[in-house]
């Protein structure tokens, strides 16, 4: 018996030794997607449910989501997060919950007056309120992440804070976990500073870059830039040594460099992690690395996935779950200079390092497009991130959008600003040129001397090329700029070349190259819009033939009638219907008495969007558009004014 007492205890302290498990274990950043200065500038396209799924396949159980939340809410006192946030936020949690993943909310915030303030409760406790208020009923996949390497403050300051956020969410929801961390940018050399909190919900973290001469090689951000040093290895090879830049002589940097022989090694790098291990063990808590990685441009990556594939053994050997930095971007899992396809691009040998699933991968080819596509439907289209180049330029506008929840507000631009919609990939329209589709968008503005370029850019390819523009400029004489809605339709055959900007103004010379357009834009080019406001919707690649709209995007779910547009019109109008599966479609317009004026549709049509124009030749007055498609009908009212 005694014996038996004393193995039960031997097992006690091992498994104590190793410390609670977290309920996941590893995964990615979500990086430069919620950390929009604003929401409205939130590229939400960025990803899409099908991301999730992959990094699902991947074998990954965890997202982190880094979001500037004192970006998306209103100033002191109340800081009131813009309705529209948790529209994104919804839908980026469900997508999380669909495919089965746990999902960091991270407050990913670098206002200085959030982080290194003793008074940033009055921030961060009315900020995690609403979020634990929105989000408590929702499952247990779902995670709060307090704040973000705060830094430049006191570590007793901090922990005081952090327990007053933990005190304020738990007022409102006990269920979901708290993921808390030290002051020091979420240093590990600070987890032991942090105090024995008292909720029994709680996930540590801390972050690890080091050697940090070594992960953050060709960096910009840091103080000074890590710009100029190049091919620093891992592990310590003094063969491979890069000359030390004259730039950064004097430095700090010209210290850790000099003391690279002694930390950049396994053993030390092991070293510095099992800081981080021993709190682990010492306080039996849940530990988790919320960030770790190496910075691609200037770095070998070999000594990359060397770097990774230590860290993260070591890490799971010692039960820390765990989120790379990042999933796309300057630290990601994609390789350097490609368009990050998860079926073409992926770094197979550092998914190998981190013990990941490998998808199979193929050699990325151009392929022209051979059907319609959107560029923006409320959002942009998929693979397609879109920018502003100074002007005014909200793509979430609620105000009237031709159809949907949105449309493109462009105001107030100087000379030459833009708002930019780049294809990534790079996109081979040529055959659709020489097939005769149209570019299709909705309009309406209220400023009758309106006019602006939309266009077509070319890429790149090298020294002696230029990014070559096809362009049509707008104006009242295409247009009414009366505050209603119009379609314009535009075959691309009829956008004529301009030329080129690039360090200087190119005439254009036929060099236009259809079959690798980089990004289309809208474009303040005639005049300045001071004063102006122009409201864009629904831009499309669109046959010339074919009434179907948005062919390629996702099927419609149910039927619908589109509230037709313009409306009020005169003399034409176009109307939109969707149909969840094949039917027998009958489109027709009848008058206040029931009475057929004409009938637009009568025949058997596949599951998708449609539109049809109807030109009234008929008198002033109110009609009603009906849709019958099968058991299913839906009318709506139109306005003709002669």
């Amino acid at each position: 018996m005694k014996f038996s007492i004393k193995l039960f205890f031997i097992i006690s302290a091992v498994t104590i030794g190793f410390g609670k498990e977290t309920p996941f274990s590893r995964g990615v950043n979500l990086s430069e997607w919620f950390q929009a200065s604003n929401v409205r500038q939130i590229q939400f396209s960025k990803f899409s449910k099908t991301d999730f799924e992959n990094i699902k396949q991947l074998g990954c159980d965890v997202v982190r989501l880094p979001i500037n939340m004192t970006g998306m809410a209103s100033g002191s006192p109340d800081y009131m997060f813009d309705p529209l946030f948790f529209d994104f936020l919804d839908e980026a949690v469900t997508w999380a919950e669909e495919t089965g993943l746990h999902i960091i909310l991270d407050n990913h915030t670098f206002d200085a007056s959030v982080v290194s303030s003793a008074n940033s409760a009055t921030i961060l406790v009315p900020l995690w309120k609403q979020v634990a208020q929105h989000m408590k009923g929702r499952s247990t996949l779902i995670h709060y992440e307090i704040l973000n390497e705060p830094h430049d403050i006191a570590d007793d300051i901090w922990n005081a804070i952090q327990k007053k956020v933990i005190d304020s969410i738990r007022t409102i929801d006990t269920k979901h976990s708290i993921i808390v961390g030290p002051a020091s940018w979420n240093g590990y050399n600070n987890l032991s500073a942090m105090p024995v909190y008292a909720d029994t919900n709680l996930i540590y973290t801390f972050h690890f870059y080091d050697p940090f001469i070594f992960t953050h090689q060709g960096a910009t951000w840091t103080n000074p830039s890590f710009a100029p040093l190049s091919g620093m290895p891992y592990p310590y090879d003094a063969a491979r040594m890069p000359p030390f830049p004259a730039e950064l002589l004097g430095t700090w940097i010209q210290s850790a460099y000099d003391n690279y022989a002694t930390a950049g090694t396994d053993i030390a790098v092991k070293n510095l992690l099992n800081t981080a291990v021993n709190f682990k063990n010492s306080r039996n808590v849940r530990l988790y690395c919320g960030e770790f990685g190496v910075y691609k441009p200037n770095s070998v990556n070999e000594d990359r996935v060397r770097w990774y594939e230590l860290v993260r053994k070591h890490l799971e050997q010692n039960g820390i779950a765990w989120t790379t930095w990042d999933y796309k971007g300057g630290f990601g899992l994609y390789e350097s200079g490609t368009n990050e396809l998860f079926e073409f691009d992926l770094n197979v040998p550092l998914l190998t390092a981190l013990g990941l699933t490998i998808p199979p991968q193929k050699d990325f080819v151009v392929v022209p497009d051979s059907l319609p596509f959107p560029i923006y439907q409320d959002y942009a289209g998929n693979r397609i991130e879109t920018g502003a180049n100074g002007a005014y330029t909200d793509f979430y506008s609620i105000n009237a959008p031709a159809e949907g929840k949105f449309c493109i507000r462009f105001a107030d631009a100087t000379q030459y600003q833009s708002i930019q919609f780049n294809f990534k990939p790079d996109r081979d329209l040529s055959r659709l040129k020489n097939e005769g589709f149209v570019l299709d968008l909705r309009l309406r503005s209220s400023s009758p001397a309106l006019s602006f370029d939309i266009r077509f850019v070319d890429t790149k390819t090298g020294p002696s090329d230029h990014p070559w523009r096809m362009r049509k400029t707008i104006s009242s004489s295409d247009l009414s700029w009366d505050g209603v809605w119009y379609q314009l339709r535009i075959p691309l055959k009829n956008f004529t070349e301009h030329g080129s900007y690039d360090n200087g103004w190119y005439n254009p010379i036929g060099a236009f190259d259809w079959s690798a357009i980089d990004r289309f834009e809208i474009v303040s080019e005639q005049m300045a819009l001071t004063g102006m406001e122009l409201w864009i919707d629904n831009i499309h690649i669109a046959s010339a033939t074919s009434d179907v709209f948005a062919a390629g995007s996702t099927l419609p779910t149910e039927y619908k009638l589109y509230q037709n547009y313009p409306n009020p019109f005169n003399p034409s109008t176009t109307v939109r219907y969707q149909l969840p599966k094949q039917s027998r479609v009958i489109v027709q317009i009848v008058n206040v008495l029931g009475q057929i004026v004409e009938t637009l549709v009568d025949e058997q049509k596949e599951a998708g969007s449609y539109t049809v124009q109807w030109t009234a030749h008929t008198t002033s007055g109110i009609y009603f558009c009906r849709l019958q498609a099968d058991n299913y009908v839906q009318t709506s009212k139109m306005v003709l004014l002669k």
